[in-house]
């Protein structure tokens, strides 16, 4: 009698299912990275770009917003510029790690790296939120009225940037997730 050490019609070379799922979290890695970049992109040109002067009580008297007037806004468009520009960095290193299986080390880097540009957005996103509440709503306790009546396009752009903002974070969140999933894999 002949035994086959092989039974027939397997292989000991074929696909494991964790490998591809290692794949896709690392395809996926790549994807969030680069919706994070343009999220920060747009999110730092919008309220890069923000201006309007708007008349007030006659046409001698000029209100004048731009995003530049405050510490926190300009703070905001640095913290983002800073983040697109790292992620756009490191888009290289992670589609290497789709291309091949890299070591724990690269990745704990991105990853380190991507929870301080986390707390960066996060930091810049909640210091010009405080400013636009403001904007918005006023504080009757200090005196300050709210200026978004007459700045409305000014206030909706800048609205709009911390939205793209605020999503960039969340999708940050996702991509450091993804990064943890990978390196639990390796």
């Amino acid at each position: 009698m002949k035994t086959l050490s092989v039974e027939s019609g397997e292989t000991s070379h074929g696909t494991h299912p964790e490998n591809s799922m290692i794949n896709g979290v690392t395809i996926l890695e790549f994807l969030l990275r680069f919706l994070a970049a343009g999220g920060t992109l747009a999110s730092a040109m919008a309220m890069g770009t923000a201006e309007e002067t708007v008349p007030l009580l006659s046409q001698s008297v000029l209100l004048n917003a731009k995003f530049s007037d405050l510490p926190m806004f300009t703070f905001f468009v640095i913290a983002n510029s800073v983040a697109c520009a790292y992620l756009v960095l490191s888009l290289p290193l992670s589609f290497y790690h789709i291309i091949k299986r890299a070591d724990k080390n690269t990745r704990l880097i991105l990853v380190t790296f991507d929870t301080a540009m986390l707390a960066l957005v996060t930091a810049g996103a909640s210091a010009a939120a405080s400013i636009v509440y403001l904007a918005h709503e006023g504080n009757a306790n200090a005196n300050w009225s709210a200026v978004c009546q007459q700045l409305d396009s000014f206030c909706e752009r800048t609205s709009g940037s911390l939205i793209a903002s605020f999503a960039s974070a969340f999708v940050l969140i996702l991509v450091i997730i993804s990064s943890a999933i990978a390196i639990s894999h390796c």
